[in-house]
């Protein structure tokens, strides 16, 4: 089990977070859950709704999406400090790919609604992190 500490200390190595200061880390530090998997769970499952965003500790996953014909093809992998599923905190959409374990994984998971309590508390946090995830966006716009 992680500790708190050991919570904080993390998220300052996850890109989406760097921009926060040291008491909005720690405040969102409290609202994360820990989940493992084993190799070949689904983390999510696409065309699902989505429980909320997550962060690899440890561990790898893969994200396949299944196009139109049934064929799945492997969209991106994901390693420690790795996070996926940031557009489920945005909205309650349904999950655009698959993730799965590929090997023993170890997760830090938030909630939309603990993340968007977060944010009505404090509206500096929002935009950080609102900033981050449109920059990530164009990155991957970018490589299209």
């Amino acid at each position: 089990m992680v500790s708190l500490k050991e919570i904080e200390k993390f998220l300052q190595k996850v890109t989406l977070f760097q921009g926060l200061k040291t008491s909005q880390k720690e405040h969102l530090a409290k609202r994360f859950v820990e989940r493992t998997y084993k190799p070949g769970d689904k983390i999510v499952t696409q065309g699902l709704g989505g429980e909320g965003f997550f962060i690899l500790i440890t561990g790898h996953a893969d994200a396949f999406r299944t196009k139109a014909d049934g064929t799945d093809t492997k969209v991106n992998s994901f390693g420690p400090t790795d996070y996926f599923g940031e557009l489920a905190l945005l909205d309650d959409g349904m999950r655009t790919a698959s993730v799965v374990a590929s090997e023993p994984t170890q997760c830090l998971v938030l909630t939309r609604w603990d993340f968007l309590g977060l944010l009505k508390e404090d509206s500096d946090m929002a935009i950080t992190i609102l900033e981050e995830v449109a920059r990530r966006f164009r990155v991957v716009l970018d490589t299209m």
